[in-house]
């Protein structure tokens, strides 16, 4: 297969995230609005050109307070920053599908160099022959590293909020 523009299919792609509550559980959310510019041979992403942007305003733990104080600059300050992405600048294959993609992820104004862990999960046809590509993605980053250090210390010890950031993806695009 040749490089191709695919189209990010967002009904059926998912940008989704967990970090540590008060030391003892994970809270989870999503982020609903995002894009995705993708020029691959999906069989060989090697040579793919793979940029993502996530609208940060569209985040979404199911917690209306939460959210509005993740939108707030203690956390996002989407005034300032509404957006967080990523470019890739450098793919190596690990294994049979799978895929170290390193690039430069923006957040609050900071960029710094992230490797996600992809996992090519197919190509087919839905049933009105549009040919359609998956893909899986999983990272962790540091959020302190963006600047985002808000926190509050727990009367039993350690704080509020962990530092660690999981990021999990799930992509289907379509032959644009």
């Amino acid at each position: 297969m040749t490089k191709t523009t695919w189209a990010l299919d967002t009904a059926h792609s998912s940008v989704d995230f967990s970090v540590r509550h008060m030391m003892i559980a994970k809270v989870k959310g999503s982020f609903n609005s995002f894009s995705a510019t993708i020029e691959a041979d999906p069989t060989d992403l090697t040579t793919a050109t793979i940029e993502f942007t996530v609208d940060l305003a569209s985040v979404d733990t199911r917690n209306e307070d939460r959210d509005n104080h993740l939108r707030s600059a203690d956390f996002f300050d989407v005034e300032n920053h509404p957006n967080m992405t990523f470019k890739a600048t450098n793919i190596v294959k690990t294994g049979e599908g799978e895929y170290d993609v390193t690039g430069d992820l923006t957040l609050n104004g900071v960029t710094r160099p992230e490797t996600f862990a992809v996992t090519y999960e197919g190509t087919g046809k839905d049933p009105w022959g549009n040919e359609k590509v998956g893909f899986n993605a999983e990272g962790k980053i540091k959020r302190s590293e963006y600047g985002l250090t808000w926190n509050a210390a727990l009367e039993t010890g350690g704080v509020l909020v962990g530092d660690e950031i999981k990021i999990s993806l799930e992509i289907q695009a379509a032959r644009a």
